[in-house]
């Protein structure tokens, strides 16, 4: 699995914006009112995977959450290598997960910003603004969980080995 680019993020939030302005453009009218509920949604799921990168980055420094180890130290747990591997997997499933909903919510405010001043694509507007901008937390949130799971370099290691 290669970590996740930024670019490639970007372009398909793009090409999912554009898909859906242009299903927009014949489909709006028949469509019911977008709720507030997928953005409070995306917020929490940022807010759980941003946590869990920095507590993860911490644990893999050696600074996380002090237990007893089997021997009676007192130290961090050690991490099992596929959790983290399958952490991993999760952030980027959200990440790809998120650029697509931003995209979504994209294309709608692309194509809804013209009617501003009718109160339901005003209404739609604002919600499909709070969508996106939480899919774009979300989104940096997993990529930051996705980059917490690299083990640092070891210090006592020469660079070119």
């Amino acid at each position: 699995m290669t970590p996740t680019q930024p670019r490639a993020l970007l372009g398909l939030g793009i090409a999912c914006a554009a898909v859906t302005w242009l299903l927009l453009v014949r489909l709006y009218s028949s469509l019911p009112p977008l709720p507030w509920t997928p953005a409070l949604t995306l917020l929490l799921l940022a807010i759980v995977e941003g946590r869990s990168g920095y507590l993860l980055r911490r644990r893999i420094a050696g600074r996380g959450p002090a237990s007893l180890n089997g021997d009676g130290r007192r130290g961090p747990k050690p991490l099992h290598p596929i959790g983290i591997a399958r952490t991993a997997a999760i952030a980027k499933a959200s990440a790809l997960a998120a650029t697509v909903i931003a995209g979504l919510a994209g294309g709608f405010v692309v194509d809804l910003v013209r009617s501003l001043g009718q109160p339901i694509p005003r209404q739609d507007t604002f919600a499909a603004l709070g969508i996106l901008a939480s899919a774009v937390i979300l989104a940096v949130a997993a990529v930051y969980l996705e980059r917490s799971c690299r083990v640092p370099p070891d210090p006592d290691q020469p660079v070119g080995s």
